[in-house]
């Protein structure tokens, strides 16, 4: 699908640089609340920066994944608001 993730980078402070395969590309960011749950491991900056892409996801070890078409609709919306901001 045109929001598989094809290249993701962690960044400090609990941030991914994503790029899918149509090339939209930005930060997803994650605040402290959003780590809660299964997701609570990616609290751990060491664990954090184990991410890597299976089938099109953003998954870290222990089944952790995220659903890339979310992403998606989040950076394109961040995107959206920066080019009408300037």
């Amino acid at each position: 699908m045109y929001w598989d993730v094809v290249e993701v980078k962690p960044e400090p402070d609990s941030c991914l640089f994503v790029r899918f395969r149509d090339g939209l590309s930005g930060r997803i960011y994650f605040r402290p609340g959003d780590l809660t749950g299964a997701l609570t491991p990616l609290r751990e900056p060491q664990f954090f920066s184990r991410v890597f892409i299976d089938e099109g996801a953003v998954a870290w070890p222990g089944d952790i994944d995220l659903a890339p078409d979310t992403m998606y609709r989040q950076v394109q919306s961040e995107n959206r608001e920066k080019r009408q901001a300037s």
